[in-house]
């Protein structure tokens, strides 16, 4: 290689280096290109048997590959051209950072493919989806914070490449301590909720499409990122948590274990209710709903107040949105039938006349008003 660059210096010895130097940055450039080109095209027909994973990382790392070959090309041809030991010494150190970029971005685009060509074994939409949301929402979380770190590492390697940061970084470790409060302190919220995203993935109190209730609203987890959650509320609007939340404040998660929830409707008669039938008329309408999960259907007397009965009726379906349209659905058609079928049967409040005859109460109310006056 040395014996080459020496024979080409002296053959175009008598051009201006310049010139020479600019030739041969553009020949590398463009030499890169067709390299890429072709050697793409070569790679893809050589993976186009392969299974998803390689043909997606392959079409994805089309633009990486390019800039990291160019990057070869090109400090070979810093090499061969006649350039000054300080230009020759900045043109290596800017591939040098691109090749670092280069690395770090096809490190994130094999993480992502890797990412989805996993999930795509997990539906959401099942009706039991427990082991596709605990999938899912471990494989995010862990993609969000390997590409944390994946881009940290990345900016770390090239601000290392500078003499004055690796002179900044031998300084910083003999304060270690000092300085270690100090960026502790600094980075608290983000370290906080990273932390909080590793306890998140491995115990995994929450999961993506998990119906929560947070704050007072009901809704289902939409998002998990490296530092919040992002939950669709019944109404469609967004609830933006950070990580941290999760763990450190109390939440009802209702599909922890499972999708299925037990409903229930409360119920206020008079004392006249026929219990019995209420009961089959319930076992009815819930036989006749599509939303029925066909596990649970009860009807029981559970209070006894001053002027009606409390009634409870508990109905099971298979997710936390078809328990609600089922709950409302019973209220609908049992008070429908309770007005139809016993209309007696509705809370009422009861008066009870004196027994004296008129005269005597008129007499009486008289003596009342007399003794008070």
């Amino acid at each position: 290689m040395e014996h080459f660059i020496q024979e080409f210096r002296s053959d175009t010895a008598w051009l201006p280096d310049g010139f020479v130097s600019l030739t041969v940055i553009i020949v590398a450039f463009l030499v890169g290109l067709t390299i890429q080109r072709f050697g793409f095209r070569a790679l893809t027909r050589l993976v186009q048997n392969k299974d998803l994973f390689w043909r997606s990382l392959v079409s994805r790392t089309r633009r990486p590959m390019r800039l990291a070959i160019l990057t070869w090309t090109l400090s070979f041809g810093i090499t061969i051209a006649p350039l000054t030991g300080e230009q020759a010494s900045v043109l290596r150190h800017v591939l040098l950072l691109c090749f670092i970029i280069v690395v770090g971005w096809m490190a994130k685009i094999a993480l992502h493919v890797w990412m989805i060509v996993y999930l795509r074994r997990f539906k959401l939409d099942a009706e039991d989806n427990l082991l596709a949301r605990t999938h899912v929402t471990q494989s995010r979380i862990a993609e969000r914070i390997a590409s944390v770190m994946i881009v940290a590492i990345t900016i770390a390697a090239m601000l290392m490449t500078f003499p004055a940061v690796q002179q900044y970084g031998v300084s910083l470790l003999a304060s270690a301590g000092v300085a270690g409060v100090v960026l502790g302190l600094a980075l608290q919220p983000v370290l906080k909720n990273i932390f909080a995203g590793i306890q998140l993935a491995i115990t995994q109190p929450i999961r993506i499409d998990d119906a929560l209730i947070v704050e007072g609203e009901w809704g289902n987890v939409e998002e998990i990122t490296s530092t919040y959650v992002v939950v669709k509320l019944w109404d469609w609007r967004r609830m933006i948590l950070p990580l941290s939340y999760f763990i450190e404040k109390p939440f009802q998660n209702w599909t922890r274990e499972g999708a299925a929830l037990i409903g229930t409707v409360m119920i206020y008669l008079d004392y006249a209710v026929p219990v019995p039938i209420l009961r089959r008329k319930v076992e009815e309408i819930a036989a006749a709903s599509p939303l029925w999960d066909q596990r649970v259907v009860a009807v029981q007397v559970t209070d006894f107040r001053e002027n009606v009965v409390e009634v409870r009726i508990l109905i099971s379906a298979s997710n936390a949105p078809k328990t609600f349209d089922l709950r409302c659905e019973m209220r609908e058609k049992i008070i429908d039938f309770i007005q139809r079928e016993y209309p007696n049967s509705l809370p009422r409040v009861r008066t009870e006349g004196s027994a004296y005859p008129n005269g005597a109460i008129a007499g009486e109310t008289a003596r009342t008003a007399a003794l008070q006056s």
